[in-house]
C-alpha cells in the first residue's frame, strides 16, 4: 500500500514538473513555436497523469519517460540520443578511450563468459589471465548464465581497487585464483605501426580519442625518423570515428597551416565554423595512401575526405559510411546528458559528408547505391570531379570480401577461438607475426579436431530454393516440378569436407591471426592480416609506381577513372 502511494506521489510530482516547464516556456515567450511547444508539453503532462493513474497494471515512470525520449529522439537521426546517468561511463569510454577496468575483451561461451583477448602490459596480462580462461567467479559470486554486459560492469571499477577471479583455464584441472588491482585503462588509438617494406611505414588508427592526433604523429615520426619511412600508409578501416578536432590534428600532419580541413554548418550560427590546420605540417610531401571501408564514418570521413579534396593522397577501398552529422553534449538534470546532433559537415570540396537519402542504406547503416539523381558534382584542388550523396568515394574501389559461410559458422561458434586457445596451450612460442602461417599438417590437425564439433550452416542458395519449395507448394506446382527441385537440392546442398577444402586458405588466415593473438596480443592479429590482406597490397603497388600515383591524383590515370556513383 505505502509503496502505491509513494509511487503515485512520485508521478504527482514528476506530471508537475512538467507542467510547470510547460508554464514557464508559455509565460516568457508568446510567438507560435513557442505556443506549440508548451501545448504539446501540456498534452504530454496530461496523457502521462492519467496513464500512471488509470492504467490496469503498476507502470514504473521512469522507464517510461525513458522509452518516451528515446522514440522521440529515434524519429530524427540514429545519433541524437539520450545519455542517462547510469550510462555515463561508457560515453566517456566513447569519448575518451578510458575506463576504470582490469584491461580484456570477454565474451560469451555455453554460460560462463571467457577472456578472448587481455591488453598487453595491463592488470589481465599482468597477472597471466589468457585469451580462453573461463571466468566462473568475481569476488566469489558466480558467474554463471550472466550476460557478457553484466560480467563487464562487474569487471569495471574506480582505479587502485581489487577485484578476485576465479579461473578455469582449459587443459588444467585446478581452479585458479586471481587478485587484480583495477588501472585506468587507455584503448590505444594506434594499436599498431610498422614498416611494409623497406620504404613504405603503415598506421592504423581504430579511433578518434583524446590525443589520437599525436598518436600519429609520434608514429609518424618514429617510421620517418627511425625506419627511413619515404611513402605512408593511413589504414581507417572500420574506424567509426571521434573528436573532430582530432581529425584536424591528424590532417595538420600532412597539410600545412591555413589549409581548411572540415566546415560546419547548423541552425544556429554558432555551429558554423571552418577549421584549418593549425600548425606548421610534418610533411607535406610523404606520399600517402589512405585506407577505407563501410566502416569508416564521421572523424574517418573528415580525414579522408580533405585529403581526397586537397589532393593530398590517394584512397582505397569501399564508399565509406556517410556520417556528416555533428553532435553536441547538452547537460541535463540529474546528471544526464542529451547528446544532440547540431550540423554537418563540409569537406574542402563543399560536398557534405552526411547521406542525402537516409532509405538508401545496407544493413550495418552504411551507405548504398545512391540514385544518380541524388548526387551533384563537385571538384577537388586539382580539378578532379568528386560526388556527394553520402560517404566518400574511393579513388580506387575494392569491395570487402565477405566470408564463407563455412568459415562464418567456424568463427562465430568460437571454434576458431577454441582451437587457437588449444594451440597456445601446445606451443610455447610461434614465429613472428608476418613470418607465422598455420602448415598443411597443422590444417589437418584442425580437421581432426573439428571431428566432434557442432557447426553446421546453410548457404544462401539452400536457403532461396527452401523458399522456392515452400512457394510452389503453396501454388500448387511442387508436384509437377518435385523431381527437378530435388535433383536442384542435391546439386546444391553443401559438403563440409568439399568447403573445407574449398575455403582452405580463407580459414587458415582466421586461424592464423586468432593464434597470433594469442602470442603477440592485438599488433599480432593486426601483423598477421596485413599480410594477405588485398588493400594494403594494392596500397603498396600504388606508392611502388609513382608515376601512377601523381597520375591519380592530377586526374590523368586510366585506372581509378572518375569517381562516378558506381
Amino acid at each position: 500500500m505505502l509503496k502505491n502511494i509513494f509511487k503515485r506521489t512520485s508521478v504527482i510530482i514528476i506530471s508537475s514538473l512538467l507542467a510547470i516547464s510547460s508554464l514557464l516556456f508559455y509565460a516568457f515567450n508568446d510567438d507560435d513555436a513557442t505556443f506549440e511547444i508548451s501545448k504539446n508539453l501540456d498534452i504530454f503532462y496530461t496523457l502521462f497523469r492519467e496513464l500512471n493513474i488509470y492504467y490496469v497494471d503498476e507502470t514504473d515512470p521512469g522507464d517510461l519517460i525513458k522509452t518516451g525520449i528515446d522514440k522521440m529522439l529515434e524519429s530524427l537521426d540514429p545519433y541524437t540520443i539520450y545519455i542517462p546517468e547510469s550510462q555515463m561511463e561508457n560515453y566517456k569510454f566513447m569519448t575518451t578511450g578510458q575506463y576504470g577496468g582490469i584491461g580484456a575483451l570477454i565474451r560469451k561461451s555455453g554460460k560462463y563468459i571467457v577472456v578472448s583477448e587481455p591488453y598487453e602490459d595491463f592488470p589481465a596480462h599482468s597477472a597471466g589471465l589468457k585469451a580462453g580462461d573461463v571466468i566462473i567467479e568475481i569476488d566469489e559470486k558466480s558467474t554463471e548464465n550472466k550476460s557478457t554486459s553484466d560480467i563487464s560492469k562487474a569487471l569495471k571499477g574506480q582505479p587502485n581497487s581489487e577485484i578476485k577471479l576465479k579461473i578455469k583455464r582449459p587443459g588444467t584441472e585446478k581452479v585458479l585464483e586471481k587478485t587484480l588491482t583495477r588501472q585506468e585503462i587507455k584503448i590505444k588509438s594506434v594499436p599498431y605501426s610498422g614498416m611494409l617494406t623497406d620504404d613504405i611505414g603503415y598506421i592504423k588508427l581504430s579511433q578518434f580519442t583524446h590525443k589520437a592526433g599525436n598518436k600519429v604523429k609520434e608514429a609518424f615520426l618514429e617510421l620517418k625518423e627511425k625506419h627511413n619511412a619515404s611513402k605512408i600508409i593511413l589504414d581507417l578501416r572500420d574506424n567509426p570515428g571521434g573528436l573532430l578536432i582530432e581529425a584536424v590534428h591528424i590532417c595538420n600532419i600532412f597539410m600545412d597551416k591555413g589549409q581548411e580541413v572540415v566546415s560546419t554548418k547548423g541552425k544556429i550560427s554558432q555551429w558554423d565554423k571552418t577549421y584549418y590546420a593549425m600548425h606548421s605540417a610534418v610533411d607535406t610531401e610523404i606520399p600517402v595512401v589512405v585506407l577505407v571501408n563501410r566502416g569508416s564514418a564521421s572523424a574517418s570521413e573528415i580525414v579522408s575526405g580533405a585529403f581526397q579534396d586537397s589532393d593530398r593522397g590517394v584512397i582505397i577501398g569501399e564508399r565509406t559510411f556517410g556520417k556528416g552529422l555533428v553532435q553536441t553534449t547538452r547537460k541535463l538534470s540529474y546528471n544526464t546528458k542529451l547528446k544532440i546532433t547540431t550540423a554537418k559537415y563540409y569537406i574542402p570540396s563543399g560536398r557534405c559528408i552526411q547521406a542525402l537519402d537516409y532509405t538508401h542504406r545496407n544493413e550495418d547503416g552504411s551507405i548504398a547505391k545512391i540514385p544518380d539523381s541524388l548526387i551533384t558534382k563537385f571538384k577537388t584542388k586539382n580539378g578532379r570531379k568528386v560526388f556527394d550523396g553520402g560517404g566518400i568515394l574511393p579513388d580506387i574501389a575494392i569491395e570487402s570480401e565477405f566470408l564463407s559461410n563455412i568459415s562464418t559458422s567456424l568463427f562465430v561458434k568460437n571454434i576458431i577461438f577454441d582451437y587457437a586457445t588449444e594451440y597456445s596451450l601446445e606451443h610455447d612460442s610461434i614465429l613472428q607475426p608476418n613470418e607465422f602461417l598455420l602448415s598443411d599438417k597443422e590444417y589437418a590437425d584442425f580437421r581432426e579436431f573439428l571431428s566432434d564439433k557442432e557447426f553446421d550452416y546453410e548457404t544462401k542458395s539452400e536457403e532461396q530454393l527452401e523458399k522456392l519449395i515452400e512457394i510452389s507448394k503453396k501454388e500448387k506446382y511442387f508436384k509437377i516440378s518435385e523431381k527437378e527441385l530435388e535433383e536442384l537440392k542435391t546439386k546444391l546442398v553443401h559438403d563440409k569436407d568439399k568447403d573445407l577444402n574449398t575455403f582452405k586458405e580463407e580459414i587458415i588466415n582466421l586461424l592464423t591471426g586468432e593464434i597470433a593473438s594469442r602470442y603477440y596480443f592485438q599488433r599480432g592479429r593486426i601483423e598477421s592480416f596485413l599480410e594477405t590482406d588485398k588493400n594494403t597490397a594494392k596500397a603498396v603497388e600504388i606508392l611502388n609506381n609513382m608515376d601512377l600515383y601523381n597520375s591519380i591524383l592530377s586526374g590523368t590515370d586510366t585506372i581509378s577513372g572518375d569517381t562516378e556513383n558506381k
